[in-house]
């Protein structure tokens, strides 16, 4: 896990996409602490109630939870690292959450990306065929992608 939350840093926005049951969320908001935030987004509301019981009973006020198939209700450009891990390969609508994430990511942000369900060609040519996300690096099976300006 400290590879996956190694670039996010005091003040990042982050967006934990498909966060389940939050493991990836609680790092995350440990590192950007009060200054930033991390949005956990997942369909499953049971998850997200997970969620808010934990991050109350810690007291960590820097997560806010968002319970939808991919819509984020987030500001354009708002977002500096989005999570997407173990997840790609369950999404109905592929097209729509790339367009989405694409959209709520900064320019100079990242997509960091792992699913053990994909080959690495797969994941590769998922993200970059779009044309909205280029790779960027991968170490130890976690891609990198950065996000293609038009």
């Amino acid at each position: 896990m400290g590879l996956i939350i190694k670039g996010i840093k005091q003040g990042h926005y982050v967006l934990d996409f498909g966060c389940g049951p939050g493991s990836f969320s609680f790092a995350a908001s440990k590192s950007v602490g009060i200054s930033g935030k991390v949005f956990s987004l997942d369909i499953n509301p049971l998850a997200i109630d997970k969620i808010k019981k934990i991050a109350l009973k810690k007291r960590l006020n820097n997560i806010e939870t968002i319970i939808s198939e991919y819509k984020t209700n987030l500001s354009e450009s708002s977002i500096d690292i989005i999570l997407l891990f173990d997840v790609y390969h369950e999404l109905d609508n592929k097209v729509k959450v790339l367009e989405e994430l694409h959209r709520v990511l900064k320019p100079d942000g990242s997509l960091s990306m792992s699913d053990h369900h994909l080959t690495r060609k797969r994941i590769i040519s998922s993200l970059t065929d779009s044309g909205v996300f280029k790779l960027y690096k991968e170490n130890n099976k976690i891609f990198i992608f950065n996000k293609t300006i038009y």
